[in-house]
């Protein structure tokens, strides 16, 4: 078995769709008429899609889940999220954890929690 792909929920597909393509390059793949596939195998599900199959109210901003990206260049990334969407809502700006890795936390336009961080380098085992 293996994972297929990451679902979130939006709003606004096409809205969202700009925003993961202007800020990671992500690429629509499907569109399945309020389901739509991206490169790397992220899924946006329209909002009332998901809730007529949950029978549930969805909550934005749960902070249950987070999307994960590397940048090697995270100070670039942080000006260009800055630039081209001013009104980004911050978990946390740009700042270095005590083993030195920086990343940055911010939502998506629907509530999705992302984490942009600088590569992990391996510890080799001495």
């Amino acid at each position: 078995m293996k994972l297929k792909n990451i679902l979130i929920v939006v709003d606004d597909i096409e809205r969202s769709k700009q925003f993961y393509h202007d800020l990671f390059s992500l690429d629509m793949v499907l569109d399945n008429d309020g389901n739509m596939i991206l490169t790397e195998g992220l899924v946006l599900q329209d909002k009332r899609i998901w809730e007529k199959f949950l029978e549930k109210e969805i909550i934005p901003e749960n902070n249950a889940c987070e999307l994960y990206f590397e940048e090697r260049d995270i100070e670039a990334f942080a000006r260009k999220l800055e630039k081209l969407y001013p009104e980004t809502k911050y978990a946390n700006r740009l700042m270095t954890h005590d083993w030195g890795q920086k990343v940055i936390r911010f939502y998506d336009p629907d509530g999705n929690l992302i984490e942009v961080g600088t590569p992990m380098e391996r510890i080799e085992e001495l």
